[in-house]
């Protein structure tokens, strides 16, 4: 019985402690979980960084995607079939409008010419004979309307022979760029066969589509920036030119077209490009870098800086480059805002700039007495 009696004693002592033990926890963790709640212990302010926002113009833009290509490009062919006879360009060269490029072999076509033409002088003497004996009577009108015919027939044959000795003989329609030789001195060539290429790329065409949304926002004329990987860091600008005047009823996408001045020949037709159209610009922006905006859900917000305090914000963004983001409403031009550290930042919670001397001025070198201290001990 007495047995019995110690067994009940050491587990209700037992139980005791471990009661005990279970509420020393718990009233630990609900002091740990309200000191988070309020922020750093004693009111310490976090350490951030923080800046004023930046004012300064932005530009409205609009994004699309597009391909180069040249203002003036031709595949040169012949339209006769012959050998070729001369070449006079060079891969690469620069030529003008209306120089020599081919000369094909036309010798028969020559010879014929001559024939025609021998024939025209012929014809243009015995019509002028006939016109002379019709003045004296001597010829009879109908003879000389004959011959009159006969010299009109013989002027077109001669006429008809020059165009087709001009096909031999081809030139460059505009001035521009070649491209590379695909044939050679005394090959046969046909009508379709590609001989070289010609661009004009003194100006570069770039053909994009925008969003219909964006039809009431351009316009001819406009400014656009466009950049090529080829070219890191590299901006081409140029204008609109033209504006498709139908809507993609597929993609609901409009096409444009803007020229891009290239001097130095860098862009080349077919490049990929993405264009940027400069819509508007607002003078007086509110700017903030992209690393003070924190995201939750469709929502945007920054913690501004009031009073020593970090201020939970919802902003309205704008337009974005070079790692700033405008803000269309919930700043002030003298707004301050958490630069770095949001992440640290909680709504109502002190905050201290990272940059600026901590109270009481900073240390310039060890306490009085240290150094006498540290002599002595050695």
């Amino acid at each position: 019985m007495r047995v019995v009696t110690q067994l009940v004693i050491v587990a209700i002592l037992v139980a005791g402690a471990g009661g005990a033990w279970w509420a020393t926890q718990r009233s630990s963790a609900d002091a740990d979980t309200s000191t988070a709640r309020r922020g750093p212990p004693g009111g310490r302010a976090v350490i951030v960084e923080m800046a004023r926002v930046e004012v300064a113009p932005v530009n409205v833009t609009v994004q699309a995607v597009g391909t180069a290509a040249a203002s003036e490009a031709v595949v040169l062919t012949p339209k006769v079939t012959g050998i070729i006879k001369r070449i006079a360009f060079e891969e690469g060269e620069t030529v003008q409008a209306g120089q020599l490029l081919v000369e094909l072999d036309a010798g028969e076509l020559v010879a014929r010419l001559e024939e025609e033409r021998a024939k025209h002088s012929n014809t243009a003497r015995l019509y002028e004979r006939a016109l002379k004996l019709f003045e004296t009577k001597n010829v009879a009108r109908a003879r000389v309307d004959e011959l009159y015919g006969d010299l009109l027939a013989a002027e077109a044959r001669v006429r008809g022979d020059e165009a087709r000795l001009r096909d031999y003989v081809i030139r460059a329609p505009f001035a521009g760029r070649l491209g590379l030789r695909r044939v050679s001195l005394g090959a046969l060539v046909r009508p379709g066969t590609e001989i070289t290429t010609l661009d004009d790329t003194s100006t570069i065409k770039v053909d994009f589509r925008v969003p219909e949304t964006a039809l009431s926002a351009v316009s001819p004329g406009m400014i656009v920036e466009a950049r090529s990987a080829a070219f890191p860091g590299r901006i081409f600008r140029g204008t609109v030119r033209t504006i498709g005047t139908r809507v993609d009823p597929v993609t609901r996408a409009l096409e444009l077209r803007a020229l891009i001045p290239n001097a130095d020949n860098a862009l080349k037709p077919g490049m990929f490009l993405t264009a940027t159209i400069i819509v508007a610009t607002r003078e007086n922006a509110i700017l903030v870098p992209e690393q003070s905006i924190v995201s939750s859900g469709s929502r945007h917000f920054v913690f501004a800086v009031v009073d020593g305090r970090a201020v939970r914000t919802i902003v309205e963004l704008g337009e974005q480059s070079s790692g700033k983001v405008e803000i269309l409403s919930g700043l002030q031009p003298d707004s301050v805002v958490v630069t770095a550290g949001v992440q640290k930042a909680r709504d109502q919670a002190p905050v201290r700039d990272a940059n600026a001397a901590p109270p009481g001025g900073p240390r310039r070198g060890p306490p009085p007495g240290g150094e006498r201290r540290r002599r002595q001990a050695e």
